[in-house]
Formats: C-alpha cells, sequence, structure tokens
C-alpha cells in the first residue's frame, strides 16, 4: 500500500476594513490585518498591519510588516519592519528593526538576539556582590 505524505501548510489568514474583532487570537500561520483588533495576535509566522489596521493590544509573531496603527507591546523573533504609514506607540523586543523615513514610532525598542545575554560580573553562589579587581598602579 502506498504511503501518501501530506503537507501541512501553513494558512494565510485576513481581517478586511471594516471588520472589528475584540479578543484574542491565535495562528500558526501568517495574518494580515486591514481591519481593527483589540486584544492579543499570537502568530507562528507574519503579521501584516495593512494601512487601514488598527491594533490594540500585544502582539507576538516571527515577522512584522507594519503599515497601520499599533498601541501595543510587540514581540517579534526576527525582522519588524515600520513602513512610512505606520504609527506605533509601545515597547518593542526584536532581533533587527527596520524603520522608513516618515514613521512614527514612540517607545522603547529592546534588540537583542536570543540566548546572547551574558552577565556582567561574576557573582559567587552565595549571591554576594560582585568582586571587582581594583587597578593597579
Amino acid at each position: 500500500m502506498a504511503k501518501i505524505n501530506e503537507q501541512e501548510s501553513p494558512s494565510i489568514n485576513l481581517i478586511g476594513n471594516g471588520t472589528v474583532i475584540m479578543g484574542d487570537i491565535k495562528s500558526n500561520g501568517d495574518i494580515r490585518i486591514d481591519g481593527t483588533v483589540v486584544g492579543s495576535i499570537k502568530a507562528n509566522g507574519k503579521i501584516v498591519v495593512g494601512a487601514t489596521g488598527n491594533i490594540e493590544g500585544e502582539l507576538d509573531c516571527i515577522n512584522g510588516d507594519f503599515s497601520g496603527t499599533i498601541k501595543a507591546k510587540v514581540n517579534v523573533k526576527e525582522l519588524l519592519s515600520l513602513k512610512a504609514s505606520s504609527k506605533l506607540t509601545g515597547d518593542i523586543v526584536t532581533n533587527k528593526l527596520a524603520i522608513e523615513p516618515g514613521a512614527i514610532f514612540t517607545g522603547t525598542c529592546n534588540m537583542s538576539k536570543e540566548n546572547t545575554y551574558k552577565a556582567p560580573l561574576n557573582f559567587s553562589e552565595k549571591n554576594e556582590t560582585a568582586k571587582v579587581k581594583e587597578p593597579t598602579t
């Protein structure tokens, strides 16, 4: 008997202009938002916010491409692109950030690769203060 391998292709979801969703969204694929979402959005793909898109809440995705208005805490694993028409108010955590001239961003941004944090000083196991060598003269 032949075995058929079916690959699951990630879904592409569209929230059209004029649509309002109040609540949380989770997706294994990409999401394009041209309407309004109030709540958290988690996607294992790319979140695209069109020029007419409005988001208020929290965003968590692999890549982001924003052209609309976002008031949210944004966590993007790879690349976040803010297009010229975008207006983002909130905190960003991402690996890479691209901001086009004309984009408006108000908030904080933390850019770092995963697992690259290194403690600035060596602490003892008893959690005492760090031992710093005095400079020699």
